[in-house]
């Protein structure tokens, strides 16, 4: 996308505009003043936290969480950084749940400029890694909570923060851990908000109240290599798998209901043979994956497919892996608070949705939580050019600082 003048904080001349942004005017010369908001995403921004390094993104938010009263538990698991933060001693927790870890930037020569040079472009965008995945959402998230708390220091109920910086990768010692650490320690977690892109077209258009489950698994099968001019004396494991394969695809798993599509099933990958045309392959290896409704179970869904297989009579090895549970948060009090704050900021009355892939909220349902996801759009999250409005992100943190006000006061 071309620029005019963009404003980069890195490159402005003395005095530093770190409080300034270049106005979207094409006209106007004059620097407009950043907002509380938008000064610390560029703050996360700056920081290359490719996953799992937290590069200092999290020192940066317990630092004003602290200022603001929060007890701060640094949880560290592995090689992942991650930190619970809760203000308040009494009634429901409101938990806002995110990462501070962003995808590899990809080609940096495809890039317009630096990925972790944050930058306002004359359109009013705020571009680079994690502008919309999702360092854009934590700073709305604590801006919003500063505003409130700043109102209300006697409020009632407890505000919380769940920060991982192992979201985008195994995702095994960052909110999963974390949502162990808490069940031992008996905390209680009853609304949580994860800062995950949501929208789609406009900004609260879409809040996303559940996911879908995902099951993986590896197929291996055995055949006998040979000669492909001698097939009677070798098996072809492709060939004789095939027939279940097709019969997998064909499967009718559910009907999906009302929150949830029908359950699929998809192949990703398959590998055999030795890369020569004349030599008939010992062995094939099938990756697969089932996204799942809460009308299934993983087991349902393990057992059905391990019955295909064995109909065909294949010598086989199955290893499973499950991603995450379905969950599903219905109409109830966060739901409400989330729909009318959204309205409140934006004049949107947010669609609800499960659609998409996986997100830590899989791990927080867990507790028994009502879990909803509202954040920018997403239409860039993990391209190139990633880039949010600017002004999308002063109008989350109100639409945040709207349903804290509902649930809270």
């Amino acid at each position: 996308m071309p620029t005019i003048d963009p404003w980069r904080p890195d490159r402005a001349p003395q005095p530093p505009l770190s409080g300034t942004a270049m106005s979207t005017s094409a006209t106007a010369a004059t620097r407009q003043p950043l907002s509380a908001t938008l000064e610390l995403a560029i703050e996360l921004m700056r920081r290359v936290s490719v996953t799992p390094d937290d590069a200092g993104c999290q020192a940066l938010m317990i630092e004003r969480l602290e200022r603001l009263g929060f007890s701060i538990q640094r949880l560290a698991f592995g090689d992942v950084d991650n930190f619970w933060a809760v203000r308040g001693h009494h009634g429901p927790v409101l938990a806002f749940a995110g990462h501070t870890d962003v995808v590899p930037s990809g080609p940096e020569a495809q890039w317009h400029t630096p990925p972790f040079e944050p930058y306002i472009n004359e359109a009013g965008e705020l571009c680079g890694r994690g502008a919309a995945d999702m360092k854009g959402s934590l700073a709305a998230m604590l801006t919003a909570v500063e505003r409130f708390v700043a109102a209300h220091p006697e409020h009632p109920g407890r505000l919380a923060f769940l920060i991982t910086s192992d979201e985008e990768g195994p995702a095994i010692d960052g909110t999963r851990a974390v949502v162990e650490h808490l069940r031992e320690a008996h905390e209680r977690l009853d609304y949580c908000i994860v800062g995950e892109p949501s929208s789609s077209e406009r900004l609260g258009d879409t809040v996303k109240n559940g996911r879908r489950g995902s099951l993986g698994g590896v197929l291996h099968v055995k055949g006998v290599q040979g000669h492909v001019a001698y097939p009677h004396l070798a098996h072809n494991p492709i060939h004789a798998t095939a027939p279940a394969l097709d019969a997998l695809c064909r499967e009718h798993w559910d009907d999906g209901n009302a929150f949830f599509p029908a359950t699929s099933f998809q192949i990703s990958n398959l590998r055999a043979g030795t890369g020569a045309s004349n030599v008939i392959p010992g062995e094939l290896e099938v990756v697969f994956n089932f996204r799942y409704s809460t009308e299934v179970t993983h087991q349902q869904l393990r057992e059905r497919a391990e019955a295909i297989l064995d109909a065909h009579g294949l010598d086989y090895r199955l290893d499973w892996t499950l991603n995450g549970e379905p969950f599903l948060t219905a109409r109830g009090e966060l739901i409400e608070a989330v729909l009318a704050g959204v309205n409140d900021a934006t004049g949107e009355t947010p669609a609800l949705s499960t659609a998409g892939g996986t997100s830590d909220g899989r791990f927080i349902a867990q507790l028994g939580s009502q879990v909803v996801e509202l954040g920018p759009l997403n239409a860039t999250i993990h391209k190139v050019n990633e880039r949010v409005r600017a002004a999308d992100l002063d109008t989350l943190s109100q639409a945040y600082e709207a349903i804290i006000k509902r649930l809270f006061t």
